[in-house]
């Protein structure tokens, strides 16, 4: 067996390209045929079958220190530290020979919750993409870089089913007592910071700090907001907001000082993006450095088509947030003033905004509901309800309660206002009624932020006990009141009654671990049932 060296393993042979820059890396990239250069000046790539995260290849070693750590599940399943070693020492031996990428980074803006994290990589243009979404230390910090993590991703190497027990020939297998990462099997790049992302909820809560999955900004007069949202909620486009600053677009940490960016790039979603809805974003999608996931292209001009699905719908663009010309240099930002909760309602039930209790807050958090609709995954025909635990549950290794315990506290403790916002179907549901227009979700979190919706009248929403304003500038009255958007009143209740229904379906699991008041908050339903 191989002596375990996390830090950097002593490969045989191989040719290690340390902390190269992005010239150097595109050179590599091209040199190796692993993209080319499109449009503007993008690095496109292609990932191949696995276009997307393999939630089902995921796995925790489960040992001594971690057994009673983890809730352990369909998500954070567990591997026998056995299992691991063999593989571990399997992937050194294919990588011995080969030309490999090293990266030092940094995990975490705030210095006293920093990781330091060592990737190694068998593309370049991974390596580039990892220095895009995390910190790149300045070069002082370099010289003697001791990682506390090491991320190793070499897809061309497979896990055997029939040998390791895995799920498929695709592994990302998380060791927290070896502080290793191990990726095989899938090129997807985005396993790399989604590893590290469970490795900061796994360690931060410990501290008192809570990880979140969302975006963040700060407005002009210093005041800090905070979304969580399912990708296709619009997370990263209303954080993209070039009135206020950025901070980060996908994963941060809240301590007692404030917010701090886990990253230092973004990682957009691109399908259908828009130059006139989202400038910030598609500006990065023209220029040199940015990785182009799986975009489709002209072969001859190197025009980009941002409107194609033809090699997936979850095209991404890979990018240091210092593209974005508003972006917080330093990743920080204070405690948060507003929190707004993003869904993709696709039944057409939901409010495109309603103010929540703090107990509201909590239920919804935990909920993390959003659907996806007909058309987006193979035998889906209809809406259908999405629950992520705390908007995140692939990156989530503790129980759910831990999570919404410490933001139930942050937001007693900071007297923060909690917005739940529907930037999904109005009218009826998907394929009856329409996606409501950006421009008025714009305007309804612009009002919440500015403090416009702190003084107007509210109704309660007859079935979920939401505060829904009834005006609010710019935005039409009857658009704020879901019910007399439909056509078919009665069609409505029976609808947000079946909604109901599968969030409290799903909320049971979590009975036994929150509060009565929790619970309540979110079964004012029930008193609506003949």
């Amino acid at each position: 067996m191989t002596d375990f060296a996390p830090a950097l393993p002593n490969i045989p042979a191989a040719q290690l390209y340390h902390n190269l820059n992005a010239n150097q890396l595109y050179e590599e990239a091209l040199r190796r045929g692993e993209g080319r250069i499109v449009e503007g000046g993008p690095l496109a790539v292609f990932t191949g079958k696995h276009t997307g995260r393999s939630a089902n290849d995921k796995y925790i070693v489960n040992q001594p220190g971690t057994q009673d750590l983890i809730a352990w599940g369909k998500v954070n399943k567990p591997m026998e530290p056995a299992v691991f070693d063999r593989l571990r020492d399997r992937m050194y031996t294919a990588m011995a020979g080969q030309s490999l990428y090293v990266q030092d980074l940094y995990a975490g803006a705030a210095p006293q919750y920093r990781l330091r994290v060592r990737v190694i990589t068998q593309y370049a243009w991974h390596s580039l993409f990892v220095r895009n979404l995390f910190i790149v230390p300045p070069a002082e910090d370099l010289a003697d870089f001791t990682p506390d993590y090491t991320v190793i991703d070499l897809p061309s190497f497979t896990a055997d089913p029939a040998q390791d027990g895995t799920n498929s020939e695709v592994f990302i297998a998380l060791n927290l007592a070896q502080q290793l990462v191990l990726i095989g099997g899938t090129q997807y790049a985005g396993e790399m910071k989604k590893s590290i992302f469970t490795v900061l909820n796994t360690l931060l809560p410990q501290q008192g700090v809570l990880p979140m999955h969302c975006s963040a900004n700060i407005g002009p007069n210093g005041d800090t907001t905070v979304f969580f949202g399912l990708s296709g909620t619009g997370k990263t486009t209303l954080s993209a907001d070039a009135s206020r600053t950025l901070v980060g677009d996908d994963e941060h940490g809240w301590d007692d000082t404030g917010i701090f960016n886990f990253e230092g790039g973004c990682y957009a979603k691109v399908i259908n993006l828009s130059p006139t809805a989202e400038p910030e974003i598609y500006r990065t999608t023209k220029t040199f450095g940015t990785v182009l996931e799986n975009v489709a292209y002209n072969d001859a001009t190197g025009a980009i088509d941002l409107n194609s699905a033809r090699y997936t719908e979850n095209t991404r663009a890979a990018y240091s947030i210092d593209q974005i010309a508003n972006a917080a240099c330093d990743g920080l930002g204070g405690h948060p003033q507003n929190i707004i909760m993003l869904t993709a309602d696709a039944f057409g039930v939901l409010p495109p905004i309603s103010r929540l209790t703090a107990e509201q807050a909590m239920y919804h958090f935990l909920s993390g509901y959003t659907a996806k609709v007909a058309g987006t995954e193979k035998g889906v025909t209809e809406p259908t309800a999405t629950f992520s635990t705390c908007f995140g549950a692939p990156f989530m290794s503790l129980r759910p309660s831990v999570y919404a315990d410490l933001l139930g506290k942050k937001i007693a403790q900071h007297n923060v206002r909690v917005w739940l916002v529907n930037t999904g179907w109005v009218g009826g549901g998907y394929g009856v009624g329409s996606r409501i227009q950006i421009a008025y979700t714009r305007a309804m979190v612009r009002a919440a932020l500015d403090g416009d919706l702190d003084d107007v009248e509210y109704q309660t929403h007859p079935v979920f006990g939401l505060q829904m304003p009834l005006h609010c500038l710019d935005v039409p009255d009857e658009v704020l009141d879901p019910r007399r958007m439909w056509a078919d009143r009665s069609a409505y209740d029976a609808a947000a009654l079946r909604l109901a229904g599968m969030f409290t379906e799903n909320f049971r699991k979590y009975e036994g671990d929150v509060s009565e008041a929790v619970i309540k908050a979110g079964m004012l339903h029930l008193l609506a049932q003949p």
